[in-house]
């Protein structure tokens, strides 16, 4: 009965938002670079962090850190949501923040060396999960795969690695923005605040598992926005481009932009590639896991852009043509 009132709440606080964000103008306006072309609501993903207070209140507390840095990374992604603050200002906070977390992963006693890698890689991933937030469904529905994989292996491969609730809450919270979200007209984008609210919320699932097992190799679990990411940047950098300038570089960009496909399909296409992954994965657990999987993925990323970044190109010629018109 808990979960359904957590649900019911949620849904309440999401609807509330929306007269918010109507009443003040929160909104996403399309531009050449967008994939959807209707002014939608924009930091509907706020109710991640809504699901996070959730919890850690009816937890007496949990992970105090944590929420810390969930509400610093949160508050500061809102504010560029309405206002563009400066990329430096957010940098800087979301690795005030990574530090807040690694206390509550215990990475500063047991190897503070650690703690500088761990902030890296775990900033990189809220980036990265940031920059794939760009069709409807996608940020909703990876989550929910990623968190379901997560669920499932705190209950039955390395039982309780966390508090099997902060998963159970983050997921219903994904569901609630997914029904909003996860459709041909949206009712409302994810923005800043919920991609990297999300992507906190699991780097900490993710990074307590991998201190309890005392392996990276789950990272597998996000590793095809993982691949997607890494790949799209060291293709702008081969490109010369400021990696700091928005882009429709992505492979699901490309699908939904250039190739048409739905924006739904393209996100259950995601979620199908991370589940199977999850799933091999979880089948055949280990390093030797991981880098197959990674390989593959690449594979896959390079013949596919071998194929159609044709069609981006002369997206491209064509804006530019319009523009010296």
């Amino acid at each position: 009965m808990i979960y359904l009132f957590i649900l019911i709440l949620l849904v309440a606080l999401e609807l509330i938002y929306f007269r918010i964000a109507d009443h003040f103008n929160i909104i996403d306006r399309p531009n050449e670079r967008s994939s959807h072309r209707q002014i939608t609501l924009r930091g509907g993903g706020v109710i991640f962090y809504f699901g996070a207070l959730v919890y850690f209140l009816h937890s007496g507390c949990f992970y105090p850190c944590f929420f810390a840095g969930l509400t610093l990374v949160s508050v500061v992604s809102f504010i560029d949501d309405v206002k563009s603050l400066s990329p430096k200002l957010r940098l800087t906070m979301q690795l005030l923040a990574m530090l807040l977390m690694s206390l509550d992963l215990g990475i500063s006693t047991s190897a503070w060396w650690l703690i500088p890698v761990f902030i890296f890689i775990a900033a990189g991933i809220t980036n990265v999960y940031n920059f794939m937030d760009g069709i409807n469904g996608i940020t909703g529905g990876y989550s929910l795969v990623v968190l379901v994989a997560l669920a499932y292996v705190n209950h039955s491969v390395v039982p309780g690695f966390i508090d099997q609730h902060l998963i159970y809450v983050a997921t219903i919270a994904a569901l609630v923005f997914c029904f909003f979200n996860f459709r041909t007209h949206a009712r409302c984008f994810a923005g800043d605040v919920g991609s990297v609210s999300m992507a906190f919320i699991i780097v900490f699932i993710i990074g307590r598992l991998c201190i309890h097992t005392n392996s990276i190799a789950w990272l597998t679990f996000l590793v095809v926005y993982g691949v997607d990411g890494v790949m799209t940047i060291i293709h702008r950098i081969q490109l010369g481009e400021e990696l700091s300038k928005p882009h429709r570089k992505h492979a699901f960009q490309l699908m939904a932009n250039e190739l048409k496909m739905p924006h739904v399909v393209v996100s259950l296409i995601y979620m199908a590639m991370q589940a199977t992954a999850c799933a091999v994965y979880v089948a055949l657990p280990g390093y030797g896991t991981f880098v197959v999987i990674t390989l593959i993925l690449a594979l896959a990323y390079l013949i596919f852009m071998r194929r159609y970044y044709r069609l981006h190109e002369a997206t491209l010629k064509m804006q530019h043509k319009h523009e010296t018109v």
